[in-house]
């Protein structure tokens, strides 16, 4: 299987969303809990850096799972605020053993980053032990261990977590739920001394329960969060109303025999696919579209599982994208929330209240996520260009933050930067009127792309000077 996506088998085992609809729940409630998956395995994706656009202006999804640590990708999200996870693909496993392949690993691929992207966990290989590989899965945990000591050399440690995603392969046994338990072997030789590592370094456990490669005919509705009888565990004498519970849970029952079930449980992937081959039962994007919904309001509510109440999970869903170039079944291919033109696959409630169109709109950069201005008209030119520029008395912070913004896009900032033709005046006002001006139009120039957090206004006049050019 590609680094990005779900097993099959055993292994791992939005109509627009209109202006006049409701939210189908709070914006707010979840802004902390759901991200996801940002896999690459097509050719027809949009650019890292208007992704990272749509997502932080005209969705709720506030973290971002990558499958490597893409260069392009980790630049395109400075700035942004947005928490990424990046990965050590399975082939890199054994080299990271070593703390001098470890340290030149950080060196390439994440301290160049930091601390303009937010990168704020990295996992060492994707369901490493349901490889089968030996050589993998024995230097599992020494390269978990070493990489952190790399980290805390790099006085990262505080900051980036180290920890990796696991299927429930792990699970020799998972139902009923209190009868979890991990396979035998990999208990004792692996997992015990995995989680001591996690717990020692305050790291959740991560696993990526697919209720979509456990369900039949008969549990659809029980998989999909649908009104059901539910299951009931004789042991416990709860009650299960839906599959993903069950399969949280099972995890939990696991960890608890082995004295871990402190941990905090992250969902690294989950998802359902909305287009599978023919005659396929429950593949189709309503029943996507409820998985997904049903998800997003059942781990962000508060209620947790019956064996872990009063929980909420961050929770990552497969995947952003629908990926073109993964082999197996048609459903590989149709995880995704998002066309790669950035309209939804179907409306699972998180896109903004204010995207009123499938043509995603990107004002007023931050550090975090903002309320997405109304889509304005452009102005007219009256014959000629309109520009960007700050607003007078705009505060120099924001304009400095405007600034690393765009420049942190992989916009071209060269001409403010020393020795080039636009850097004199050295001013923050003069440097962010470049900034904002280049972002404006090469957006389109469209008034609501010159908002910066209402830092910004059009003009029809030319500010350019001497070999300045706007």
């Amino acid at each position: 299987m590609e680094n990005s996506g779900p097993h099959f088998v055993l292994t791992r085992g939005i109509a627009i969303a209109l202006l006049f609809l409701v939210s189908i729940f709070n914006v707010q409630g979840v802004q902390g809990s759901i991200g996801v998956n940002y896999g690459t395995v097509a050719n027809d994706l949009p650019p890292p850096p208007q992704v990272a656009h749509f997502l932080l202006q005209s969705t709720i999804i506030n973290r971002v799972r990558l499958f490597d640590a893409n260069p392009q990708i980790l630049q395109a999200f400075a700035h942004s605020g947005i928490p990424l996870t990046i990965t050590v693909p399975n082939d890199k496993i054994p080299h990271l053993t070593k703390l001098s392949f470890a340290r030149n690993w950080l060196k390439t691929n994440v301290i160049p980053y930091t601390p303009a992207t937010n990168i704020v966990r990295i996992l060492i290989g994707n369901e490493v032990l349901s490889t089968a590989n030996k050589l993998f899965i024995g230097s599992l945990v020494p390269a978990m261990r070493t990489l952190h000591l790399a980290l805390a050399d790099a006085s990262l440690d505080r900051q980036i977590k180290v920890s990796t995603p696991h299927s429930l392969g792990i699970l020799s046994s998972s139902s009923p739920p209190s009868t979890g338990k991990f396979r035998e072997g990999y208990d004792t030789h692996i997992l015990k001394p995995l989680l001591g590592f996690l717990r020692a370094t305050k790291s959740p456990f991560m696993v990526n329960p697919y209720p979509y490669f456990g369900f039949s005919a008969d549990t659809l509705n029980y998989a999909l969060f649908r009104p059901n009888s539910g299951v009931f565990d004789a042991n416990t004498k709860l009650l299960y109303t839906n599959m993903l519970d069950a399969q949280l849970d099972a995890i939990y029952s696991a960890l608890k025999i082995l004295g871990f079930e402190d941990l905090e449980i992250v969902i690294a992937e989950t998802g359902w696919p909305s287009k599978g081959d023919e005659g396929q039962v429950g593949v189709d994007p309503q029943s996507a579209a409820d998985y997904n919904r049903n998800l997003i309001r059942h781990v962000t509510s508060g209620n947790g599982t019956p064996l872990m109440p009063n929980k909420t999970f961050e929770t990552y869903i497969f995947s952003l994208f629908n990926e073109n170039l993964k082999p197996g079944p048609t459903s590989e291919r149709n995880f995704g929330l998002f066309q790669p033109d950035m309209t939804p696959v179907y409306n699972v409630g998180i896109l903004r209240h204010t995207a009123s169109s499938s043509i995603p709109v990107y004002p007023s950069p931050g550090p975090g996520p903002v309320p997405v201005a109304a889509p304005q008209s452009p102005l007219p030119l009256h014959g000629g260009k309109t520009y960007c520029l700050p607003k007078a008395g705009a505060d120099p912070e924001a304009l400095q933050k405007n600034i690393d913004y765009v420049c942190g896009l992989g916009l071209n900032c060269g001409p403010i930067k020393e020795g080039g033709p636009c850097f004199m005046p050295n001013t923050v006002r003069a440097h962010a009127a470049y900034a904002m001006n280049i972002y404006y139009q090469g957006m389109g120039g469209n008034g609501y792309d010159c908002d910066f957090e209402q830092t910004g206004a059009t003009t029809t006049v030319d500010p350019s000077y001497g070999k300045c050019k706007y």
